[in-house]
């Protein structure tokens, strides 16, 4: 299930800092993000913030193993279509 844009907004600041910390470490895992220094990881959130609310990234939770992580919104629908495939 997507969690919308506008609900995210609702969330205290240091929780909604939080999640978008675990995804772009997530990130400098698989070599995507750099994330040297503060002022780096610090524009790296708003960056994330403004490809939230533009709808590239999107916020996901998960019923099945109760988890939220956010993903770009073209893997998504790419998992999606696999799954009409099968």
């Amino acid at each position: 299930m997507l969690v919308p844009y506008e609900s995210l907004t609702q969330l205290s600041s240091e929780t909604f800092n939080n999640l978008i910390k675990e995804y772009l470490i997530s990130q400098v895992e698989d070599g995507s993000f750099s994330g040297e220094g503060e002022h780096s990881m610090e524009r790296a959130i708003e960056q994330c913030k403004a490809a939230l609310k533009q709808g590239i990234l999107v916020v996901e939770y998960s019923e099945e193993d109760e988890s939220i992580g956010i993903r770009r919104k073209e893997d998504i629908v790419i998992q999606e279509n696999q799954q009409d495939d099968w």
